[in-house]
């Protein structure tokens, strides 16, 4: 299960306690807030792309949109989310518990400027039922495959 995978990977960093599973699900941004009890916004979610050199994962407030002139800016292509049936071969983690933790080979993670306005966000932890509140530093440092901080969304 993708959750123990990444209970595994936080353990190494002695924060694997700091994981909350719920009794309901967390699959999306708006029953994530729900669930822990923040707003929207505060739920860093984790949008997984199809690009030519493999499989990149933004990170963005849940607020956050891609912009597609921004995305393409950065990255030289169309922004191409994966589809629902190729998320879990490819990252390691099924669409609702996509994270930026325990990723698969080749997997590259960038976060979105769009998170630094808060003091703490929640990332899920490969479920549909789980999260972690870190601060946007605590989320760069353990973040699997981290590239880079990028401003490739905007807020609505």
């Amino acid at each position: 299960m993708a959750i123990e995978r990444v209970r595994e990977y936080l353990s190494a960093f002695g924060i694997e306690k700091k994981i909350r599973v719920m009794e309901v699900s967390t699959a999306t941004v708006q029953l994530a807030a729900l669930a822990l009890g923040c707003e929207e916004a505060r739920i860093a979610k984790s949008l997984s792309f199809g690009q030519r050199e493999g499989v990149a994962i933004v990170v963005c407030a849940g607020d956050a949109r891609i912009d597609n002139a921004k995305y393409k800016s950065y990255f030289g292509e169309k922004a191409r989310m994966l589809p629902f049936e190729d998320a879990e071969r490819l990252t390691g983690h099924a669409v609702g518990g996509v994270c930026p933790f325990a990723l698969n080979e080749g997997v590259r993670v960038y976060l979105d400027e769009s998170l630094k306005r808060f003091t703490t966000v929640f990332p899920a932890c490969g479920s549909a039922d789980s999260a972690i509140e870190m601060t946007p530093d605590e989320l760069q440092r353990y973040t699997d495959k981290f590239v880079s901080w990028i401003d490739v969304c905007k807020t609505v």
